[in-house]
């Protein structure tokens, strides 16, 4: 018996010490940038190309921020100003006061009393192209913005896809050698710039959705305003509107002269009647004598 227990200690000692499997309370997964640079240099290369794309957002967003303010699109009492002064035919003033402070609704504003002379019709138009070319260009660096928010995933998914190709290429060539810790290294590796690209898309998207709603609020209150200026010239030429049948009391009107139409002569009364065309050759009218019988 002595004998058994002596061999059956000896071979528990000779036995190999168990191996002890790393923490995963990420002790032993070194520092945040380590990580990040766990990629290597295709990693560190598209990480580049987000931190880039990121810069350029937080620059769109700051300056749409600053572009977006109230008193640049709708200056405090501008609106009834310019009504008060259209009321009362005072067409100078009105224009004066959309020169002295300049904005999207002195714009819009301007170019339909620019439009005034072809009626109400015509300025409701000009007044709608307006709006909707400053539309455009107040949404274009919006859609930059969304467009960087699109891309920067797909900027990490490259990266995530090149990282994997990696990794199954080493354990390819380490023909069955490489365990599954070593694949699920090189695959954490290369997830690294799919965090990146979301990282800069999910803001990117949050903001361009918010400065784009405020762009549709901004133009909205630009829309009404700009009724509430011109509201005095659309009674004027309502049909109910005596003033409408005379577009002298509307707005001013050029000379006739200016117009191309043609003046009666200064003494008044109706014009001479038309000469009776004569004989080129300066002769009278002859007759044809009846011959006698």
């Amino acid at each position: 018996m002595n004998g058994v227990e002596m061999f059956n200690s000896e071979q528990v000692l000779a036995q190999p010490e168990a191996t002890i499997p790393p923490s995963v309370d990420g002790s032993t997964g070194g520092s945040a940038w380590e990580i990040i640079t766990s990629g290597g240099v295709p990693g560190l290369v598209i990480l580049l190309v987000l931190v880039l794309l990121s810069l350029v957002a937080v620059y769109l967003v700051i300056d749409q921020v600053i572009s977006l303010r109230r008193r640049d699109f709708i200056p405090e009492g501008l609106a009834s100003e310019v009504a008060a002064a259209l009321r009362e035919s005072r067409w100078s003033d009105a224009e004066s006061a959309l020169q002295r402070r300049p904005s999207v609704l002195a714009g819009v504003v301007s170019i339909a009393l620019a439009n005034r002379e072809f009626g109400w019709s015509e300025m409701e138009k000009s007044v709608e192209n307006a709006l909707v070319e400053q539309s455009a260009q107040l949404h274009r660096r919006i859609d930059y913005l969304s467009m960087i928010a699109n891309l920067s995933p797909m900027v990490g998914l490259l990266g995530t896809v090149s990282g994997m190709i990696f990794a199954f290429r080493q354990v390819a060539a380490s023909r069955g050698a490489a365990g599954a810790g070593d694949l699920a290294e090189g695959i954490y590796q290369a997830l690294v710039t799919t965090v990146g690209g979301l990282i800069v898309a999910i803001p990117a998207l949050a903001a361009a959705g918010i400065l784009r709603a405020r762009v549709d609020e901004l133009l909205s209150e630009v829309t009404r305003n700009a009724e509430a200026a011109l509201l005095p010239l659309r009674r004027r030429t309502s049909p109910g509107n005596p003033a409408a049948g005379n577009p002298s009391r509307m707005m001013p009107v050029a000379p006739a002269r200016m117009q191309g139409t043609k003046m009666n002569p200064a003494g008044g009364g109706t014009s001479p009647p038309p000469a009776v065309p004569t004989d080129p050759q300066g002769d009278p009218p002859r007759t044809r004598s009846r011959k006698s019988s």
